[in-house]
């Protein structure tokens, strides 16, 4: 599991242009595989320096570029707006290992104090609040999952330590 850096954004395009009056977008890309890019996920464009998600509701590559309609991008002035922006996608739970960020479920969770919080049994991909499912003494409860809470991970052990929030449980 990758749980170096706090910043989970990878820039993978530049808004190149638009295209057309009705919002379309020309992506360029340089070191990244325009066809690598899962349309199903957001990217994110910086405004006012906090990333906001957008959604791709058409994608078309041509070469190192891509045409590109984004939802709630639909006249000339929206797609001007974010020309020269850069294109970030989130790759925060990236992992090493072929099994994936789900290679965690199963293993147990503990607190910053040692004491032993439950057992981990699913992960959903919230984009910008990914979350773990914890099965504890009292019923399931849902947990943030993010890099700058893990304490540590015990891959003998299969123990997860994360500084959890007060008050969750």
């Amino acid at each position: 599991m990758s749980l170096a850096g706090k910043d989970s954004l990878l820039q993978i395009a530049k808004v190149l242009k638009s295209n057309g009056t009705a919002g379309q977008l020309i992506f360029s890309f340089r070191e990244y595989n325009p066809e690598d890019i899962n349309i199903t996920e957001p990217v994110f464009i910086y405004f006012d320096g906090l990333p906001v998600p957008f959604f791709i509701s058409s994608y078309q590559i041509k070469g190192n570029r891509a045409y590109v309609t984004l939802n709630d991008i639909h006249t000339l002035e929206d797609a001007e707006e974010i020309c020269g922006k850069g294109v970030f996608v989130d790759y925060s739970f990236e992992e090493e290992d072929e099994d994936g960020i789900t290679s965690v479920i199963g293993w147990t969770l503990s607190d910053a104090h040692g004491n032993i919080i439950g057992k981990i049994v699913d992960y959903e991909d919230i984009p910008g609040n990914p979350c773990l499912y914890i099965e504890t003494k009292d019923g399931q409860v849902m947990v943030p999952f993010h890099e700058e809470l893990i304490l540590s991970a015990d891959h003998e052990k299969v123990i997860l330590s994360m500084d959890l929030p007060e008050g969750l449980f």
